[in-house]
C-alpha cells in the first residue's frame, strides 16, 4: 500500500510541475475553461498568401477572359411526316389525326467566344448548323438574337453577329506558341448548367482526327462537355488558344481527352468570314498520300517526310506546272511539308490567281515548279488538292 501510495505521490508531483511549466511558458492554452476543466477547442486562421502563392490561381485569367464567353441557344423546325396507316379509314376513326404530317421544334445549346466589340462572335459550326433561330446569353446575363455572318464546315467554325454595345472582346494569344504541358482553362456551358471553368493542361498538339477537313487541334485533358462546343480555350493569362470543338467519350462526358481548334486557324477563318462572308483557299490539282517506311523504302527515299503525289488532275494546274505521278512533294513555297495534313493545310492556304513553287523530288532530282493557284471547289476530304 505504501508503495502504491509513493507512486501516486510521484505521479502527482510530475503533474504539477509540468502543469506549472506550462503555464508560465505558454499562459495562452490555460482558459477559463481549462480552469474550470472544460475541453476547449482553438482554431488556427490563415495567414494571407504570399506573392508566390497567388501565382497559384486562376482568378485573374478567369475574370479577364469568361465575360468574353457566351452562351448559344439555338432552335429549330422539323417536320415529322405523315404516317402511312392515316390512309386506312378504319385506322383514322380510331386514332384521329394524331399521327398526320407534324411540325416540331427541337433546341440544343452550346457556348461561342466574343472576338470584337463590335458584336462579332466564335462559335462551332456544329453548333448553329441548321437552326432557324440562335439566341445569346451573355456573361453579364443580357441576351439577343444572333445572326450567322458565315460559316466554313471544313474547319467546323462559324461566326455569329449580335447587335449589343459596350461588349468585352478576347484576347487571342498565338497558338503556334503553345507547349504541351502549358496550363489551360476550358469555359463553357456544360450540360446547361451555366458558364463553368475547368483546368488542365495541353496534352498534345496537332492531333489529325478526321472530325473535319482542316484539323490541327489541340489535346488537352480539361474537362470539355457536351455544351462546351464553341467555347473558349484558353491560357494562364485568359488569352484564347482555341475553340473547343470534341471529345473523346464511351459515355458522352468528359474522360480527359478533349480537342480545340487552334487559335491561329480560328483567326484566319473569322477574318475571312467577316470580310468576305466565306473562306476561300487554294487549290492545285493533286491527289497525295503519307509516305511510309515501305513507301520510301520502294521508292529509295533516305526518309519518309514529304507527300508522294497519287494522282494529277489533267489540265489542272499542277499539270500545266509539269507536276507528275509518283513525284514525292517536299514543300509548298516557302513551308515545308510532312505528311498528308500539312499538305493539305499548306495548298489550301494559297491565295488562288497567285503563283507558287512547289518543291518536288522526281527519282533522285529535286525540281522547284512554278504553278498557278486555282480556287479550292468543295469542301470535301476527298477532293483533290
Amino acid at each position: 500500500m505504501r508503495r502504491l501510495w509513493l507512486i501516486f505521490a510521484q505521479s502527482t508531483t510530475i503533474a504539477l510541475a509540468v502543469l506549472f511549466v506550462v503555464s508560465t511558458l505558454r499562459p495562452d492554452l490555460l482558459g477559463d475553461g481549462a480552469r474550470r476543466g472544460v475541453d476547449v477547442v482553438t482554431t488556427r486562421e490563415a495567414a494571407p498568401p504570399a506573392a508566390n502563392q497567388r501565382m497559384l490561381s486562376f482568378s485573374d485569367a478567369v475574370r479577364k477572359a469568361t465575360p468574353a464567353v457566351v452562351n448559344i441557344y439555338t432552335s429549330k423546325e422539323t417536320k415529322v411526316p405523315r404516317h402511312p396507316f392515316m390512309d386506312d379509314p378504319v385506322f383514322r376513326y380510331f386514332f384521329g389525326n394524331q399521327f398526320d404530317a407534324q411540325t416540331r421544334r427541337s433546341s440544343s445549346l452550346g457556348s461561342g467566344v466574343i472576338v470584337s466589340d463590335k458584336g462579332y462572335v466564335l462559335t462551332n459550326h456544329h453548333v448553329i448548323e441548321a437552326a432557324d433561330e440562335i439566341e445569346v446569353a451573355l456573361a453579364d446575363t443580357r441576351r439577343t438574337k444572333a445572326r450567322v455572318v458565315g460559316t466554313d464546315p471544313e474547319t467546323d467554325l462559324a461566326v455569329l453577329k449580335i447587335e449589343v454595345k459596350n461588349l468585352p472582346a478576347i484576347t487571342f494569344a498565338s497558338s503556334e506558341q503553345a507547349r504541351v504541358g502549358d496550363v489551360v482553362l476550358a469555359i463553357g456551358n456544360p450540360f446547361g448548367v451555366g458558364q463553368t471553368v475547368t483546368h488542365g493542361i495541353i496534352s498534345a498538339l496537332g492531333r489529325h482526327l478526321g472530325i473535319s477537313t482542316f484539323e490541327n487541334s489541340i489535346q488537352t485533358d480539361a474537362a470539355i462537355n457536351p455544351g462546351n462546343s464553341g467555347g473558349a480555350l484558353v491560357d494562364a493569362s485568359g488569352n484564347l488558344l482555341g475553340i473547343n470543338s470534341a471529345i473523346y467519350s464511351r459515355s458522352g462526358g468528359s474522360q480527359g481527352i478533349g480537342f480545340a481548334i487552334p487559335s491561329s486557324l480560328a483567326k484566319q477563318v473569322m477574318e475571312q468570314i467577316i470580310e468576305h462572308g466565306v473562306v476561300t483557299r487554294g487549290w492545285v490539282g493533286v491527289g497525295v498520300q503519307d509516305i511510309t517506311p515501305e513507301l520510301a523504302e520502294s521508292l529509295k527515299l533516305a526518309k519518309t517526310t514529304g507527300a508522294l503525289i497519287t494522282e494529277v488532275v489533267p489540265g489542272g494546274p499542277a499539270d500545266k506546272a509539269g507536276v507528275k505521278p509518283g513525284d514525292v512533294l517536299l514543300s509548298v513555297g516557302d513551308k515545308p511539308v510532312k505528311d498528308y495534313p500539312t499538305t493539305l493545310e499548306a495548298i489550301a492556304a494559297l491565295k488562288p490567281d497567285t503563283t507558287a513553287v512547289l518543291k518536288v523530288q522526281r527519282e533522285s532530282r529535286e525540281l522547284n515548279l512554278p504553278v498557278n493557284v486555282g480556287l479550292r471547289p468543295k469542301p470535301r476530304r476527298d477532293e483533290q488538292q
